[in-house]
């Protein structure tokens, strides 16, 4: 079993009426299964509405499921007296890191996660000391968060997460307020927790070109699971893709419309050195 394994996996939002009786029943996430191992970086894909959030809330049980099951390191996430258990093992950063920061200076921010798990005060700053360095933060670590830029506060965020030693950290949108240069410090950080550490990643965004180096894709429309495979094995597939009202890299869509055209590319491009050498094959040369 996977750190994360789901199997039919099913939620529904309801919506009442005035006098509390339901009035609608909306099925968000609808028989997903799920098994992402240990140590994979693993980003899931989807429009506004497919349920991809939904579903990470279900990967620290912030919500249960209505129907089926899902285990957070072979734990049941609907244990009730577990559930503390599984939010240390899976940390959650979510997109706006001013909803995540609650104190002042960076270093005590870092350190409210473990001080509410109890950990010795000697070793919640060994804690804070590590997280921060781990995110490239060290330098801020006296600084307040309301002086830093929007991908310095989500790296404190993650460095808060850290610090309470998760083996798997999912990010719901986390860049999705920032610009592109924060949006990078972000990735760029994460990418070598997954290397270094071996921290396993659920990354979630709408930002195709973040994901090229993803172990698996997941595609998600209207609550199910309907692509899954390498980032090559997904982008390629672009009509598919745009059916369900999502883009693709933008060398990737440049590659299907000059095979539109006739030219013999690779359907699976990633990069703009993988599609200038396949231009010069065609021109009869190569890159030197």
């Amino acid at each position: 079993m996977g750190i994360i394994k789901a199997v039919k996996l099913a939620f529904d939002y309801l919506k009442y009426d005035e006098d509390g009786n339901v009035q609608e029943t909306q099925r968000a996430v609808d028989g997903v299964d799920i098994d992402i191992k240990e140590g994979q970086f693993v980003a899931i894909l989807g429009h506004n509405g497919s349920g991809k959030s939904t579903l990470a809330k279900h990967m620290n049980a912030l919500l249960v499921p209505e129907e089926g099951t899902i285990w957070v390191d072979s734990i049941d996430t609907k244990d009730k007296e577990m559930i503390w258990d599984i939010r240390q093992r899976v940390g959650m950063v979510f997109q706006n890191p001013d909803n995540q920061i609650v104190y002042n200076v960076v270093e005590e921010d870092v350190g409210f996660g473990p001080e509410n798990l109890g950990v010795p005060t000697s070793e919640i700053w060994q804690r804070v000391g590590s997280a921060l360095e781990k995110v490239g933060m060290s330098k801020y670590r006296k600084k307040s968060p309301n002086n830093l830029s929007g991908g310095q506060k989500q790296r404190v965020a993650i460095a808060g997460i850290l610090a309470m030693k998760p083996k798997c950290i999912v990010l719901d949108e986390s860049t999705a307020m920032l610009d592109p240069i924060g949006r990078k410090e972000v990735l760029e950080a994460v990418q070598e927790l997954n290397k270094k550490e071996h921290i396993t990643v659920l990354w979630i965004t709408h930002y195709m070109e973040e994901v090229i180096e993803a172990d698996k894709l997941i595609v998600m429309n209207q609550g199910e699971i309907v692509m899954e495979g390498t980032p090559r094995q997904v982008f390629s597939q672009v009509e598919q893709l745009k059916s369900y009202h999502l883009d693709v890299p933008q060398v990737t869509m440049l590659a299907h419309e000059l095979r539109k055209t006739g030219l013999d590319v690779p359907a699976d491009i990633l990069s703009v050195d993988e599609l200038a050498d396949a231009v010069m094959k065609l021109a009869g040369g190569g890159r030197r």
